[in-house]
């Protein structure tokens, strides 16, 4: 199998990759693709490629739909970074409250003189800023990262009100008792000193922070968005900042306009950045390749259903296809006639599309299978 680099990736997961596999950054005819941030919008697919796995939790650098009607799986690592990103959160707090920005910016320009140490006591007035302990913090989106940081922000003595109207029930489970769940998002924008950010990047999540919701904010509200650019409108965050509705806004997604605002704080996208991570996110990213390509199981996709069965057999059929009436009686009506039995199969759709994996210990002739209307890809793995 051959593999490409579109990033460098950490050993400890490619060390996951046997003899089988040959990977490199220059790879061409690639059956998979590892990928971090490297941006494959209009990348040009080999036709033999099966799959790409991101080692992060963001794919709005893989092109999804594009590669659903290919029949390339896309798999991401949530949770693999959430520590990170949760460590660098709630750095962004006490950033949000306390002018360590400012404070550090101005005693590096202070001229060297013997009243040095004077003048540092005399100017620090200027930098003063609120405790956290006993604030409301309103944490949006409650997946694996927000969950990590409402919890430590109750351990810190924060009021934390969470709101996700998708969570899950693992989420769920985990969350502290002690936050605040609310089911009506204007409730935790009014209610919070400190909001936070952990959504991913959709249509129906860009420009979560607007004009509109800004305004339902307590004034002087200190706003933290480690998750993604596009879920603050840019032009109405900068006239809150400037008529003082925003007292701080810490981004891990800044431009030069906000990056030069004495009320920022941009870091340059450090959230995943520790070797920890990606570590873990390289190794849970190889995984879920490695088991796609020689198993056909399916975790942690964004654009196939999940599907995962131990393997029993010399042949199973991976089939991914449009998900309409009478598919898989078209399919075990052609295995059938030629004589061949199945020992398993398992079927399983998210929206669209389908996924079916039968089992044999006969030979399958692909080419019949393909033909049948609505396939996108048929996969025979020896």
């Amino acid at each position: 199998m051959k593999i490409r680099l579109a990033n460098r990736i950490d050993e400890n997961g490619l060390e996951l990759f046997d003899d089988s596999y040959d990977y490199c950054e220059n790879m061409t005819e690639e059956d998979a693709i590892l990928v971090r941030s490297a941006n494959l919008l209009d990348y040009e697919f080999p036709k033999n490629l099966l799959a790409i796995s991101r080692a992060g939790a963001g794919v709005n650098n893989i092109p999804i739909e594009r590669c659903t009607d290919n029949g390339i799986a896309v798999f991401n690592t949530p949770g693999a970074n959430a520590n990170a990103v949760k460590e660098l959160a709630i750095c962004s707090l006490f950033m949000a409250s306390r002018d360590v920005k400012g404070g550090i910016k101005w005693e590096e320009n202070l001229e060297d003189s013997e009243d040095f140490s004077k003048a540092v006591e005399k100017g620090k007035s200027a930098f003063v800023g609120p405790e956290i302990n006993g604030k409301k913090l309103g944490v949006i989106g409650l997946g694996a990262i927000g969950v990590l940081v409402a919890n430590a922000a109750v351990k810190l003595g924060m009021e934390v009100y969470g709101y996700d109207p998708y969570i899950s029930v693992n989420s769920a489970w985990a969350l502290s008792k002690w936050v605040k769940h609310v089911t009506n998002l204007n409730e935790l924008l009014s209610e919070c000193d400190y909001i936070t950010l952990h959504l991913p990047a959709n249509d129906q999540t860009k420009n979560t922070i607007n004009a509109e919701t800004l305004a339902g904010m307590k004034d002087g509200v200190r706003i933290i968005n480690l998750a993604r650019g596009q879920l603050v409108n840019e032009d109405d965050l900068v006239e809150a900042l400037n008529s003082d509705k925003v007292a701080r806004y810490v981004t891990d997604f800044g431009s030069y306009r906000l990056a030069h605002m004495d009320k920022v704080v941009c870091f340059p996208h450090l959230g995943a950045s520790t070797p920890e991570s990606e570590e873990n996110c390289a190794i849970m990213a190889v995984k879920e390749l490695i088991d796609y390509l020689e198993n056909g199981n399916i975790t942690n996709s964004v654009n196939l259903p999940s599907v995962s069965e131990p393997r029993f057999t010399s042949h199973r059929i991976c089939i991914i296809h449009k998900n309409v009436p009478n598919m898989l009686a078209q399919l075990t009506t052609i295995i059938g006639n030629n004589d061949i039995n199945i020992e398993n199969l398992v079927n399983k759709a998210r929206g669209d599309i389908a996924y079916t994996m039968i089992d044999t210990n006969s030979d399958v002739d692909e080419k019949a299978l393909n033909e049948v209307p609505n396939i996108i890809r048929v996969r025979v793995i020896n």
